[in-house]
């Protein structure tokens, strides 16, 4: 399948250092977080702590983190709100701690932007196995360096995509997008009127497309068209084909 979307990773991509960035807990409860902060420290990591929403957003708009662990049940503000917050300026991983499993809390955690979630009682151990896959990952995509030129009003349309700032404008106005909702909509970009499947879309935005839920592209698609419909609340660019798929309309 042709896809010009930056690609996850390649055989010849050296593998990016892991464990020397910085992490920063949003954890209100200090008997976890000291455990949080133990385990990511014997991993190399240097870790920041936050007890509180407010906090960690301030902690977060004055240092570059490689990846946010928050809380769900916060003091002070729900830890989805924290997230939200933290999307409007940032594509910094967030892995979600919650007491709650149920799937409608899982797909609420990914259409705010959540890239993993783990619930509690959880091992440290498979916390920074999930922290390190996540900042690999997140530098995999960084450190791509075999992107397509910057596209400008591809085939006509309202879009502007510029790979190597991970970026997509909307009639001029750059969208707040997560690096798999940017992988989505530049592939649909590409060609319009093109219906991909679930599991195509799957295979071309996610790293481990076998260990995700094909309910993950819908809620993906989901976030996608509000942050669209905030841009031309006439408008909705992508279209649903039942039992298949994806495209993005073709008439404008």
């Amino acid at each position: 399948m042709p896809n010009s979307v930056p690609p996850s990773n390649t055989a010849d991509s050296p593998a990016p250092e892991v464990g020397a960035g910085r992490i920063l807990v949003v954890e209100d409860e200090l008997s976890i977080r000291d455990n949080i902060v133990y385990a990511l420290e014997s991993e190399g990591f240097r870790v920041d702590c936050a007890a509180t929403g407010s906090e960690a957003l301030e902690m977060a708009g004055k240092n570059d983190y490689q990846l946010v662990v928050l809380d769900v049940g916060l003091p002070d503000i729900n830890g989805f709100d924290v997230c939200q917050s933290l999307r409007k300026t940032s594509h910094v991983p967030v892995i979600f701690l919650t007491a709650r499993s149920s799937e409608v809390d899982r797909v609420v955690g990914l259409e705010i932007g959540a890239d993993d979630y783990v619930t509690k009682p959880f091992s440290p151990r498979e916390l920074s196995a999930r922290v390190r896959a996540n900042v690999r990952r997140s530098l995999l995509n960084t450190a791509t360096t075999d992107s397509p030129p910057q596209t400008d009003d591809a085939n006509g349309l309202p879009f502007q995509i510029d790979y190597e700032r991970w970026e997509i404008r909307y009639y001029e106005q750059a969208l707040a997008l997560s690096r798999y909702e940017f992988r989505l909509l530049a592939l649909l970009i590409e060609k319009p009127g093109r219906v991909y499947s679930r599991a195509q879309l799957m295979n071309a935005a996610w790293e481990e497309p076998d260990a995700s839920m094909e309910r993950t592209v819908d809620t993906h698609i989901k976030s996608l068209r509000a942050k669209l419909k905030e841009r031309r609340v006439d408008l909705d660019p992508i279209v649903t084909h039942r039992g298949i798929g994806y495209s993005l309309r073709e008439d404008w």
